[in-house]
């Protein structure tokens, strides 16, 4: 089976690298504003996931595309990446000393062997109480605008956490023992 992640997570790209998965990289450059935020976040993550494998499998397909998209929400509000220092210290102050999930949805699509299967996997992150100063210097000095909920499980926001239920991977961005689950069936 040849695979493309629809993606360019680096992070993605290492957390599949572990199963030895031949696949290359294209990119959907899809438009996610086309979905409102004020949903489910489960059914968001799941809607974006879609899109991103749709846009690809559509020009490849004898190919199963792999379309992933990670979410930060807290209260059912969804947490996508910052635009600016000032939604990044909104959502970090939004985490801070609460327990938030982490939402990953995937999408699989080929067209040539009647693949088109999608689901989520969500841990949750509960962050210790950081201060005022802690999430400032934070912004300034790692610029976590690339990442959902503004951090970045892997780096030095590590320290800010007190503890996680479910998959770390599903944390970094790909749910990588669900996804062999899902995908063992099919060889």
């Amino acid at each position: 089976m040849k695979f493309i992640l629809a993606s360019k997570s680096p992070r993605r790209k290492k957390i599949l690298k572990k199963m030895n998965l031949n696949f290359k990289i294209i990119e959907s450059n899809i438009d996610e504003s086309v979905l409102t935020i004020n949903m489910n976040p489960y059914r968001y993550s799941i809607e974006l996931a879609e899109l991103k494998a749709k846009n690809i499998s559509i020009k490849n397909p004898n190919y199963t595309v792999i379309g992933a998209d990670t979410i930060v929400s807290i209260n059912k509000q969804i947490l996508n990446k910052p635009k600016d220092f000032k939604e990044a210290k909104a959502m970090l102050d939004l985490l801070n000393g609460n327990i938030h999930e982490v939402i990953t949805g995937v999408s699989l699509k080929n067209k040539s062997l009647n693949i088109n299967e999608s689901f989520y996997d969500v841990s949750f992150v509960s962050f210790y109480k950081l201060t005022n100063n802690e999430i400032i210097n934070y912004i300034n000095n790692y610029k976590p605008f690339d990442k959902a909920g503004s951090y970045g499980i892997q780096g030095y926001a590590g320290l800010f956490i007190k503890d996680i239920k479910g998959s770390y991977d599903n944390i970094v961005g790909f749910p990588i023992s669900k996804f062999y689950q899902v995908i063992k069936k099919y060889f």
